[in-house]
């Protein structure tokens, strides 16, 4: 049985601005990611592949190109997908409004 949480009203304020700014964070981490994999080696390359490609998914990146890139492994690749959200070619879907997590669910 799933347990409400009770959140300050400061705590609800910060999981809010998460939410509002997912997009931008997200465009950031991959950027961050595309960096790291010119680096990465072995098991730690295989996980910043995972991550990238749940980002991707996140950032609205189409399927096609998504399998691409992960397909391709290649850090060069991810870094023009990167470019293209940057220069808005990629869309972010529509934001979803995340459920009021200071009320119970009734």
């Amino acid at each position: 049985m799933a347990t409400s949480r009770n959140y300050s009203p400061y705590q609800d304020k910060i999981i809010k601005r998460f939410y509002d700014n997912r997009d931008t964070i997200d465009q950031t981490r991959l950027s961050d990611l595309a960096a790291e994999l010119y680096l990465a080696e072995g098991k730690k390359r295989e996980r910043l592949w995972k991550q990238a490609g749940e980002v991707m998914e996140r950032l609205g990146v189409p399927q096609s190109r998504l399998d691409h890139v992960l397909k391709s492994a290649d850090p060069a690749i991810l870094a023009e997908v990167v470019q293209d959200i940057q220069n808005g070619h990629i869309k972010p879907p529509p934001k979803k409004k995340p459920q009021d997590l200071a009320k119970p669910a009734e």
